[in-house]
């Protein structure tokens, strides 16, 4: 799954340049070019790093940065700047910057500047975020989403999507998922879980091309990306 990444650089020859760059490496992205429209991005879109020049109209690349510390101490940050920004690069640091590179770079230098923060945080800046393919999901505000289209589910609904999440690739059997999900002291039918993933499947793959919730006959499942019309 594609991380990714915001660009907040005023410089539009710069800026397109990463965006290109880091479009060909396979990241997504998206650009503002001034301190406010960079805040505003980073409120309305998920993003698991943050490219930000210092030198910004509007709003001062140092004040963006406190501002996305104060609602978010974990998704890394690198620091554009230039090679006089001594001072800058410290007060960077020192409000929580993960790295900085000096104007002008190497695009080379950037792309493992970025692959080992990137490590670092597990591919997010939040912990709470879960993603796989196209389907995203947050603990903190319950939020469910593929494609930019929002999922409405059911608090169990929930809690069966987020076991899945939390072990992508991996074949769980229905004994796990229940006692996950539904607990240890669960008596009741455990073909409740073939309901609820049903339920799930018809939210999740509505109108999409392939599904993610695999039936593994007389073990369980696994999250795991197909074409739809193979499993029904």
């Amino acid at each position: 799954m594609a991380e990714r990444i915001l660009i907040v650089e005023d410089e539009k020859s710069i800026a397109r340049v990463l965006e290109l760059e880091l479009t060909y490496e396979g990241y997504k992205t998206g650009v503002a070019y001034s301190g406010a429209e960079g805040l505003i991005q980073f409120r309305e879109n998920d993003w698991d790093l943050v490219l930000l020049d210092l030198m910004l109209p509007e709003i001062h690349g140092l004040d963006v940065l406190k501002r996305i510390r104060s609602s978010n101490s974990g998704i890394p940050v690198i620091l554009l700047t230039a090679k006089s920004d001594v001072k800058d690069k410290v007060a960077g640091l020192d409000l929580g910057a993960n790295d900085y590179v000096t104007k002008p770079f190497e695009i080379e230098e950037l792309l493992a500047r970025i692959r080992a923060c990137l490590r670092l945080t597990n591919g997010t800046g939040n912990p709470d975020r879960h993603r796989f393919e196209e389907l995203e999901l947050n603990e903190s505000t319950r939020a469910v989403s593929r494609n930019g289209r929002t999922i409405e589910l059911t608090p169990r609904e929930f809690d069966l999507l987020l076991y899945l999440m939390q072990h992508p690739q991996q074949v769980l059997s229905r004994e796990q998922v229940l006692n996950a999900v539904w607990g240890y002291d669960y008596y009741g039918d455990t073909n409740v879980i073939d309901v609820y993933i049903r339920y799930l499947r018809k939210k999740i793959d509505a109108g999409e091309i392939s599904t993610y919730i695999q039936t593994v006959r007389g073990i369980g499942y696994v999250l795991k990306e197909h074409p739809n019309e193979i499993e029904k």
